[in-house]
């Protein structure tokens, strides 16, 4: 007991606590069954729902505001690790690295004064606003039991006054207890009652300067900001415009085959070389006058001074030698044609290239000029098409041709179609055919998005 006494607390004072929570139970569980009424302030109690939701709304506030605050430190770590990227990927000789630098200390140090003043100016405020509801609330909750205790006394009292024998040594002492009661509920109803509307309405003007104060800050962070981006957009156009050629490289699709050339070398030498036991020649290497053959088209309605009576169609490299041999001779009338023969010619010129089965068609039916048949003359056997070159492209191997943005290059069939590669065209530039008239000498493989069509 002595050791109970020296911390302030008695038997006595424990007792009647215990005695206290029994009343309280027992005057709430008459309540409840209707056989004790209830002192009620509606006023009171509207006043603790608006302090209810006030809490839950300042709880909801805080714990976004908290959330708000851990995206701009995560924002920041994000930009710092950024501007830490540039400045690795910023080589030394580049124009701007300083100022590029700079910038990004400047972004950081943007972002910490940001964060900061978010704490100081809405995080502290809201902590503060928020730490005086915790006793507003443990003062309710103890006006409510003060309450019970006055219920309690004062049916206490009443039940003395109307019993039979009536003892007034116990009335007097009920209604000293009920005096008492009522004093000390009284005395917290007062002060609640003004506390509770005051803070009530104070909500407005806090949550004004709480989000003028974000409002107000997100501004002046984004202005500054926004400066340094523009500061670091100047630094990098500076950059782009010593080094524009080399904004974006154009890269040509992979070459899975083997080097064309090798295999078009090898392939002449073992054309070249005699087979055992055969008597007749080897057929001469591509480009040879025996391989590209002139096709002459005579026609009698025309003057034999004409243009057309002299033109000639060159071989494409992929033509057989009996289309060759076909188109020697003089173009026997339709009708005349047998069955047989009808096929061979119909077989013939499916396997000439367009080119040169149009111009053959042409030259037949007589409606090629002779300046249009000259200038065919001037073009690569096989000539398909023309493209330019839209960007430099550097050969990397000995069968690529090498070129520079502007070239013009004469697009010309493979002669084994299974030698090409996908993305890749065979071709002569125009000015080496122009001045050289040697395919093997000037053609080459090139990547074809390197290139646009022109003809």
């Amino acid at each position: 007991m002595a050791e109970m006494g020296s911390k302030g607390v008695t038997a006595g004072k424990i007792a009647s606590n215990v005695q206290k929570k029994l009343t309280r139970a027992q005057e709430k569980v008459l309540q409840k069954l209707g056989k004790a009424d209830e002192t009620k302030d509606e006023q009171f109690e509207q006043c603790v729902q608006n302090f209810n939701k006030q809490l839950t709304e300042g709880t909801r506030l805080q714990k976004d505001l908290r959330t708000y605050l851990a995206s701009v430190k995560a924002m920041h770590e994000a930009s710092k690790k950024l501007n830490e990227c540039l400045q690795e990927v910023y080589e030394p000789d580049w124009p701007g690295r300083d100022e590029a630098n700079k910038i990004a200390e400047n972004n950081d140090l943007l972002w910490m004064d940001y964060h900061q003043k978010l704490v100081d100016q809405a995080l502290l405020t809201m902590d503060t606003y928020l730490g005086q509801f915790p006793d507003i609330k443990s003062r309710i909750a103890k006006r409510g039991r003060k309450l019970v205790d006055y219920d309690s006394a004062r049916h206490h009292y009443e039940s003395l006054q109307t019993a039979k024998k009536k003892d007034e040594a116990k009335i007097a002492k009920a209604e000293e207890e009920l005096i008492k009661a009522q004093k000390v509920f009284e005395e917290m109803n007062v002060d609640l009652q003004e506390e509770l509307p005051s803070l009530w309405n104070s909500r407005v003007g806090f949550y004004v300067n709480t989000f003028q104060s974000i409002a107000g800050l997100e501004e002046n962070f984004h202005k500054e900001m926004s400066k340094l981006n523009q500061n670091l957009n100047d630094v990098l156009v500076c950059l782009e415009k010593q080094h524009g050629s080399n904004t974006f490289t154009v890269k040509a699709q992979p070459r899975k085959k083997t080097k064309l050339f090798s295999r078009l070398r090898r392939k002449k030498n073992s054309d070249n070389a005699p087979a055992k036991g055969n008597k007749s020649p080897s057929p001469p290497p591509d480009g040879s006058p025996a391989t590209t053959p002139e096709i002459r088209v005579n026609h009698e309605t025309e003057p034999a001074s004409g243009a057309t009576a002299g033109a000639t169609i060159p071989k494409s490299p992929s033509q057989p030698a009996e289309a060759s041999e076909v188109a020697g001779g003089t173009q026997p009338a339709a009708g005349a044609q047998e069955p047989g023969e009808r096929a061979a010619s119909e077989a013939a010129s499916s396997s000439l290239p367009a080119v040169v089965v149009e111009t053959f068609s042409a030259t037949v039916n007589g409606t090629v000029e002779g300046s249009s048949g000259a200038g065919r003359l001037d073009l690569p056997p096989g000539f398909m098409f023309k493209v330019q070159a839209q960007h430099d492209y550097t050969a990397t191997d000995t069968d690529e041709l090498q070129l520079k943005a502007g070239d013009v290059v004469l697009v010309i069939p493979f002669q084994n179609p299974e030698e090409q590669d996908e993305g890749w065209l065979m071709g002569v530039k125009e000015s080496d055919w122009n001045e050289h008239k040697e395919l093997e000498k000037c053609r080459g493989v090139f990547p074809e998005n390197f290139t646009e069509r022109v003809q």
